[in-house]
C-alpha cells in the first residue's frame, strides 16, 4: 500500500524540518517547499495525501495558494495553521477550501491529528469529522444567543470583542461559549467553525469572505 504524501508548504527552515521528521516516523511521505509559488511548480499529484500550508509567508501566502489550487481544480485536502489567536484568517482560509486549522504553537499531537482526519474524510471530499446533517440539528438547537455567539466566533472575535459587541460581561460569554461548544459536541474551535461552514449557518458562506 501506497503511503500518503504530505506536502509541508513553510518558510521556515526549522519548522519543515520538524515537521518531516515527525511524519517520516509516523509512516508517511513527507516533500517539503520553502514557497507557496515552490509547491505549484513542484507538485505532483500523490495517491493519497495532503498538504500542511502556513498562511504567513513572503510572496504568495497561504489563501492566495488555496485559491490556485481550486482555480486549477486541485483537490488537495488542505489543513493551514495560523498565528495564535488569528482566527480571521484561518476562516478565511477554510471559506477558501481549506480542510482544517491549527493555531500556533501546537503540538505533535495536534498535527497528526489533524492529518489523520483530514486523510479519512478525504475519499468522500468532506471536512474532517463533520455530518452536514447533524450539525444543522445541533446548530437548531443552540439558543439565540448561543447563535450570536457562534456567528461572532466565526467572525474571529476573540472573547472580550464579543462581550462587547453583544453588550453582556466576558463571563456570560464564557459560559454561552462552553455550552455552545457542548451542545455542538465540538472538541476545538476548529471543530466548531468546520462544523458552522458545513451547515451554511449565517455568516459562514464564501461569499462572506470577499
Amino acid at each position: 500500500m501506497m503511503k500518503p504524501t504530505i506536502f509541508i508548504v513553510d518558510d521556515d527552515d526549522s519548522v519543515r524540518e520538524s515537521l518531516a521528521a515527525l511524519l517520516l516516523a509516523k509512516g508517511f511521505e513527507a516533500v517539503v517547499f520553502a514557497s507557496a509559488e515552490a509547491f505549484l511548480q513542484g507538485y505532483r499529484p500523490p495517491a493519497s495525501g495532503c498538504a500542511i500550508v502556513d498562511m504567513r509567508m513572503p510572496g504568495m501566502d497561504g489563501i492566495s495558494l488555496l485559491e490556485h489550487l481550486r482555480a486549477r481544480s486541485i483537490m488537495l485536502p488542505v489543513i493551514v495553521v495560523t498565528g495564535h489567536g488569528d482566527v480571521p484568517l484561518a476562516v478565511r482560509a477554510m471559506k477558501a477550501g481549506a480542510n482544517d486549522f491549527i493555531e500556533k504553537p501546537y503540538t505533535n499531537a495536534d498535527i497528526l491529528q489533524a492529518v489523520n482526519k483530514t486523510l479519512q474524510a478525504a475519499p468522500a471530499g468532506l471536512l474532517p469529522d463533520v455530518d452536514v446533517a447533524e450539525a444543522r440539528t445541533r446548530i437548531a438547537s443552540l439558543t439565540g444567543r448561543e447563535r450570536d455567539i457562534l456567528q461572532q466566533l466565526i467572525i474571529g472575535n476573540p472573547n472580550k470583542v464579543i462581550a462587547h459587541q453583544l453588550s453582556i460581561s466576558p463571563r456570560t460569554v464564557e459560559i454561552h461559549r462552553a455550552n455552545l461548544m457542548k451542545k455542538m459536541d465540538a472538541d476545538s474551535l476548529s471543530h466548531l467553525i468546520r462544523m458552522a461552514l458545513a451547515a451554511g449557518f449565517p455568516g459562514s458562506d464564501p461569499a462572506d469572505a470577499r
